[in-house]
């Protein structure tokens, strides 16, 4: 296997959105008829748009895209989920089956959804092709030993490049990115807190509704998590190895191809928010073609969003996962680039 992968390119590969069309959004929504910044937030939702796109006014959106990474995490044995650890299968099932929050919602906003297992612990594989480009079945506990090899981390990370690639070259024009997987949330408010430097109290949040004696349970594993990622947060492929895991992995990697191919992301989750935050360490301008598509009430992801200086777009406190959050601020985007499109200029 080829391990000349070099993320210090990402730094110059990634450049910032095209500031001139974001500054001639700002200029035409000021030339509409009306209050000064009369449609709030719309507004600066519709220069983003114009400013990732780079026209002004902004293409309507029409192909967006809700892209689920999923995958098993072996800390969910320790019984820090309501969930039971061996339940990540069966919800991916619910979305393929059309069943679960996002495949309503996708099909209410007129959003294609696709789902990748990433390392989901099965031993057959999903259908319609989903598990063909699994690194492998779950991972390790993180708070006792690492979550992949560093060969698996790159594997997935790989993983992810390509799908934004694939995603660019088929026209995707937005995507919308969920998770699924027990355990999750403990990963990703390990991760945030060393990266952050917090403690795992001020970071761990209820995840999939958990009671206090879960919660300790919890706090305690993000805790040693966190001890073993310090040493490491200098080098964020090993980082993601040792305490995060495929789909974080992999998710890291989709998020920085999608900046370099100038492909804007919604955030959903916590996990999401982890790994954007491993990616600004990486690129650092890589989190401006990125918006937070909702607060889930997760500690850990108002802490990334604040570090990554993202405001989410809505505040519906979404937790069942896989981009349903995010989803639900699709027509935000679309009213945003319809009004500054259609609106007629002041005479």
């Amino acid at each position: 296997m080829d391990t000349t992968l070099d993320l210090d390119e990402f730094s110059t590969l990634v450049v910032r959105p095209e500031d001139e069309y974001r500054q001639a959004a700002d200029e035409r929504w000021a030339a509409l008829e009306g209050p000064r910044a009369g449609l709030g937030q719309l507004e600066k939702l519709g220069s983003w748009l114009a400013a990732v796109q780079g026209q002004v006014p902004p293409r309507p959106i029409d192909r967006a895209k809700v892209l689920v990474f999923a995958a098993d995490h072996g800390v969910a044995r320790l019984g820090v989920s309501a969930l039971a650890p061996d339940a990540t299968g069966r919800l991916v099932r619910s979305v393929l089956d059309g069943e679960a929050a996002v495949s309503v919602l996708a099909r209410r906003f007129g959003a294609s959804l696709r789902v990748v297992d990433v390392a989901v612990d099965l031993e057959e594989e999903l259908p319609n092709g989903v598990s063909r480009d699994r690194v492998r079945r779950g991972s390790g506990r993180t708070d006792v030993e690492d979550a992949l090899t560093r060969e698996e981390a790159e594997a997935a990370f790989r993983l992810g490049m390509r799908l934004a690639d694939e995603e660019a070259d088929s026209g995707t024009d937005l995507v919308l990115l969920g998770d699924l997987g027990v355990g999750s949330t403990t990963v990703a408010a390990a991760l945030i807190g060393a990266l952050c430097g917090l403690d795992a109290a001020s970071v761990t949040g209820r995840g999939s509704g958990i009671d206090d004696n879960v919660w300790m349970v919890k706090c305690a594993a993000v805790r040693d998590s966190m001890r073993r990622a310090r040493p490491l947060l200098g080098e964020p492929l090993e980082l993601l190895a040792a305490v995060g895991g495929a789909d974080f992995a992999a998710i890291t990697g989709f998020l920085l191809q999608a900046a370099v191919r100038r492909l804007p992301v919604l955030l959903d989750g916590v996990v999401s928010a982890a790994c954007a935050l491993v990616g600004q360490r990486i690129a650092f301008r890589a989190p401006e073609w990125w918006r937070a598509g909702q607060s889930s009430g997760e500690p850990a992801q108002a802490k990334a969003y604040e570090r990554l200086n993202l405001e989410p777009l809505q505040a519906q406190t979404v937790r069942v996962g896989g981009g349903a959050g995010a989803l639900m601020s699709l027509p935000l985007l679309t009213a945003a680039s319809s009004l500054l499109a259609e609106l007629p200029l002041a005479p």
